[in-house]
């Protein structure tokens, strides 16, 4: 039997460096003066300290729309500018949220805000984003004719959605008063939403109608709600060096990520009675994840993880399928997203 890694791997190895060579030559064609597009090129990985496969990331978006589309029954070629359009909308996501959070590091690198500043950087976003709806102008406007929205709605929309999840992340933060219910639907829009529309565009690309495309948007959005609730456990348990993100930032930020709201429903536990009393330090963050740990935290989170990607294996399963081996790809993807540890 292959493993899932070998029914990922071929796909990785011709369909990443035509994403990339996309991504590239939109920048270079489209972004300037010079230093502003250095500083996208830095962000994305291609220039600078570090620079390479680690620094750009996994593109799994990007990968998601193009395994879509050859699932789906479509050419994987003819959906890269829906890939490359995805791709950077969450850099230009990322971008905002280094500033908006605070964080100095991206991948183990210095963030773009904190070499050329917060408001070059702010620049550099809104370029990625702009450059996001041109490289998607690329895209047959009439491949799915059936569809209620076109592709430059769909991604609008996974947009203001995302606008709305990041929103909901910074205004939920040091609230006492929120549920998980309030969690699900910050993550609907923080993460879940471009992961759905990521798939969404591949079936679009494909030529599926929006009815026969649904299992897979369904796939998509179960997808990134595990995604992000993996990520808030790489967030307070994960190995530093694996993630280049410190373990301490979400818990001293104060973020009300899953576990630290299934913690607190424990309102006797050490660790809810000194969250309670106020701002944390980072040097307490260690011995903080361990007492959060303690209340079973740890255990949920990882439980919520695993059974929001079985939802999206059973949709995915229910999705039209064309190319049997890229369909299993995407389900390798999939299995490769919540065992990952960065």
């Amino acid at each position: 039997m292959r493993t899932a890694e070998a029914h990922l791997q071929p796909y990785r190895q011709i369909m990443l460096p035509a994403l990339e060579d996309t991504l590239r030559a939109y920048v270079q064609a489209h972004i300037q003066p010079a230093e502003l597009a250095r500083m996208v090129a830095y962000h994305m990985g291609w220039e600078g300290l570090g620079a390479g496969p680690q620094a750009q990331g996994k593109r799994v978006r990007p990968l998601l729309t193009l395994l879509t589309a050859q699932a789906a029954g479509g050419d994987w070629k003819e959906a890269l500018p829906a890939a490359a359009a995805v791709e950077f909308i969450h850099n230009f996501s990322l971008l905002h949220d280094d500033i908006q959070d605070g964080s100095r590091l991206r991948r183990g690198r210095p963030t773009v805000w904190h070499l050329w500043g917060i408001a070059q950087a702010i620049n550099a976003g809104d370029a990625l984003f702009a450059l996001a709806f041109r490289v998607l102008d690329a895209l047959p406007s009439d491949q799915s004719p059936a569809w209620p929205e076109g592709p430059t709605a769909l991604l609008a929309a996974a947009c203001l959605n995302l606008t709305r999840g990041q929103y909901l992340d910074l205004a939920y933060e040091g609230r006492a008063d929120l549920d998980e219910n309030a969690y699900w639907s910050m993550i609907e829009g923080k993460t879940a939403a471009l992961l759905e529309t990521a798939v969404a565009l591949g079936a679009y690309a494909a030529g599926l109608d929006a009815d026969t495309a649904q299992p897979y948007r369904e796939f998509g959005r179960a997808l990134g709600l595990a995604f992000q609730v993996w990520d808030d456990y790489l967030g307070i348990w994960g190995d530093p060096n694996r993630t280049g993100k410190s373990v301490a930032s979400d818990l001293v930020a104060r973020k009300n990520s899953l576990p630290v709201l299934y913690g607190l429903t424990q309102r006797d536990s050490a660790f809810a009675q000194r969250w309670r009393r106020g701002p944390i330090h980072e040097d307490e963050a260690p011995a903080l994840a361990e007492r959060l740990a303690e209340t079973g935290a740890r255990a949920y989170t990882r439980q919520q993880a695993e059974q929001w990607t079985a939802r999206a294996r059973a949709a995915l399963a229910a999705a039209p399928v064309r190319d049997a081996q890229a369909h299993a790809a995407l389900q390798a993807l999939a299995d490769a997203l919540l065992h990952r540890d960065t």
